[in-house]
């Protein structure tokens, strides 16, 4: 009986966490927490009974508590209940798919009690891989990525041995506007924006994915996690969602991962490494693909690309300042506060005006995404 931790537990990786316990009835859920949804996080308790709830308001916790006060489950709040949830003694896997920086002290604690990471919070990665990734070595903890793209370079590479990656093929389905040019971009609505072609994500992840935003964190993440260099890591926009991703070998050989679009391919086999265990849903019939095509990313039109590889090249703390940047202009997008094209706007403008810091800690990587937070709001 495998027993998880799962941050983030209504959002969309964290649901269908759950629907993977559902289906293979041989995992314990210990603990769960989420932002604000108090009445779906009230749902998953009373099915899944956890001994230990987080929801980060204080005042949401408190309705949670008079909602579960007939249940065997400790409620808990804040970043304090988090990490409460992250080291919970009786959970071996800590699920971490809570959007947003709020999920690297989580994660740290997790790592420093021996947690295996189950990674679905890009920020972790992208904002402090140059601490995380020491971290988990020291503490012998594996990482496994749920990101469906890394997932794939994950697969791929079992049985690689020493032979060092060439090249990582980072694929893309494009996004709802592939194909369009910088001025079609400019009568955008909120809901073009949440049309993506075949994946089903939240609303953020998904405007993400429309200004290909989504795949430069996935650059800075692979960094990371497969310890590449920026220039090692391509991205191919694959626009069937087929090829996951794939790696190129010193010898030219390249092996890639396929599969339907299913989140859950890649979250179950986070959670049952290196075991590969049956799961419903549909089947990829290569008989029946028509075709599988590739192209280059479009970097005039869609800039957030081009501006995390820069990011990523000069380092230290522009990969937060990118990332605060982006989040915030996200958010004001779905508001309606700014037009489409001003995310990628604001994220340059924030670049432009950032100080830099070499080598950030925990502490200044927060410090620089409240910088960030504070320039948005004065100007925008």
């Amino acid at each position: 009986m495998k027993k998880i931790a799962v941050s983030g537990s209504t959002g969309s990786i964290g649901t269908q966490t759950l629907s993977i316990v559902r289906e293979q009835k041989d995992i314990r859920v210990t603990a769960l927490a989420a932002g604000r949804n108090i009445r779906l996080l009230e749902e998953q308790i009373r099915e899944f009974r956890p001994l230990l709830a987080c929801v980060y308001e204080e005042d949401a916790a408190r309705d949670l508590r008079e909602r579960t006060a007939d249940l065997n489950v400790r409620i808990v709040c804040g970043m304090e209940g988090l990490t409460e949830v992250a080291v919970q003694p009786e959970s071996e896997i800590f699920v971490t798919a809570l959007v947003g920086m709020v999920g690297i002290r989580p994660t740290v604690a997790a790592i420093k009690a021996g947690k295996a990471i189950a990674l679905a919070n890009k920020e972790t990665l992208v904002t402090a891989g140059h601490l995380i990734m020491p971290l988990a070595k020291e503490c012998g903890v594996p990482i496994l990525p749920v990101d469906s793209e890394h997932s794939a370079i994950f697969q791929c590479l079992q049985g690689a041995g020493e032979n060092a990656v060439q090249k990582i093929l980072l694929t893309a389905s494009g996004g709802p506007f592939r194909g369009k040019k910088r001025a079609d971009l400019e009568q955008i609505r909120v809901e073009d924006a949440l049309k993506h072609p075949n994946w089903s994500m939240g609303r953020k992840i998904t405007v993400d994915s429309s200004t290909l935003v989504n795949k430069g964190l996935e650059v800075m993440e692979a960094k990371w996690l497969f310890d590449v260099l920026p220039e090692q890591i391509q991205v191919v926009v694959h626009p069937q969602s087929i090829i996951h991703s794939a790696v190129e070998f010193a010898d030219g050989a390249v092996i890639a991962q396929l599969g339907t679009p299913d989140m859950r391919l890649p979250i179950q086999y986070a959670l049952y490494y290196p075991v590969r265990r049956s799961l419903s849903g549909e089947r990829l019939n290569l008989c029946g693909l028509k075709n599988l095509t590739f192209e280059e990313p479009d970097l005039e039109t869609f800039k957030g690309l081009s501006l995390a590889y820069e990011a990523i090249g000069r380092g230290g703390n522009l990969p937060t300042v990118f990332n605060a940047a982006n989040e915030r202009a996200v958010a004001l997008f779905l508001e309606q506060k700014i037009r489409y094209p001003e995310i990628t706007e604001i994220i340059q403008s924030c670049m432009e005006s950032a100080d830099y810091i070499g080598a950030p800690t925990i502490d200044e990587i927060l410090a620089t995404e409240r910088a960030v937070y504070e320039q948005i709001a004065e100007k925008w």
